[in-house]
């Protein structure tokens, strides 16, 4: 069962131009936890994302087996489509999206533990916005990181960052300085290298897939006691047990 809202749904008609649109994937029962999807996009660009656009539907499979996995839990998915597709300098627009969906959880779901799960420049938000009083865990795929991306946000959180070693859009080597200064900070960050990978998740999927899911669900599990199968968090137990964490290739 989906929902969708949008902020536009919040105010009068015609207030705003384009509006962020959120699809719940709902939990089949009380809701002890929620996991918020966020897409990529480009450094410039007030072109209204559609649904059609490949940057959110590259996320679909991982929001979809999330909930697959976690639903019978209490695990809700909420998935959210950027009002414009860029960046955009100082605007920082998708960055404003991600706190009205963070407000929106909170107002929903008081006091549950939120995981942030995003690609590129979406990898990019959920580091950002993991300072929200909820977020536990985060997984960024890809992310397009520099070297003034704040690390403080990611304090006392648990941190999942996967780069493909191909990337010739996103630079894995910033994501990996990032995990650097970011580790001390967080309760645990694990840096994974996707071998003769490239940016778009393409190549290796299933392992983009699993190791996303299985990290959310694990944290989940362990913030919440849900009984989940240990198949659902098995590749993220098994890979993730390295005692060199920012060094693991896959």
């Amino acid at each position: 069962m989906k929902e969708r809202f949008s902020e536009s749904d919040e105010v009068p008609a015609g207030t705003v131009a384009h509006a962020p649109v959120i699809t719940v994937r709902k939990a089949s029962g009380p809701v002890k936890g929620v996991a918020l999807v966020l897409h990529g996009g480009r450094a410039n660009s007030f072109e209204p994302v559609r649904a059609r656009h490949l940057s959110p539907a590259r996320m679909i499979p991982f929001a979809a087996l999330i909930h697959r996995r976690g639903a019978g839990h209490g695990l809700e998915v909420w998935t959210l489509r950027n009002r414009v597709r860029g960046w955009n300098g100082q605007e920082m627009s998708p960055l404003q999206d991600a706190r009205w969906a963070l407000a929106a959880i909170r107002k929903r779901h008081p006091g549950v533990p939120i995981y942030l799960v995003g690609h590129s420049m979406g990898g990019l938000v959920a580091l950002c916005v993991a300072d929200d009083p909820q977020v536990r865990a985060v997984v960024s795929l890809a992310p397009w990181l520099s070297e003034t991306t704040p690390a403080e946000p990611v304090t006392g959180r648990r941190v999942l960052i996967l780069h493909g070693d191909s990337d010739r859009w996103t630079s894995h080597r910033q994501s990996l300085r990032y995990a650097h200064r970011a580790r001390p900070l967080a309760t645990e960050l694990h840096y994974v290298t996707v071998t003769n990978a490239g940016h778009f998740m393409v190549k290796k999927a299933t392992l983009w897939h699993e190791l996303t899911a299985s990290f959310v669900l694990k944290c989940f599990a362990a913030d919440t006691g849900a009984a989940v199968h240990p198949d659902g968090t098995l590749p993220a137990r098994e890979l993730l047990a390295s005692d060199q964490p920012l060094s693991i290739s896959v």
